[in-house]
């Protein structure tokens, strides 16, 4: 088990039942980094690849 996988599995249990939007998900990543700007890089990549998922040339 990777030590993020703790951190995936809490909020899938304190939050796997909610609904959120993309929008609503936007915001909470980019006020992290406000508050984390060292995370900017693994965020930008991880918004980046989320947004491309569907993408075949990616």
């Amino acid at each position: 088990m990777y030590f993020t996988d703790r951190g995936i599995e809490e909020l899938q249990q304190r939050r796997g039942d909610e609904e959120v939007s993309l929008a609503w998900l936007g915001d909470q990543l980019q006020a992290f980094v406000d508050v984390h700007p060292e995370f900017e890089t693994p965020i930008e990549r991880f918004a980046t690849w989320l947004a491309r998922l569907d993408d075949p040339d990616d």
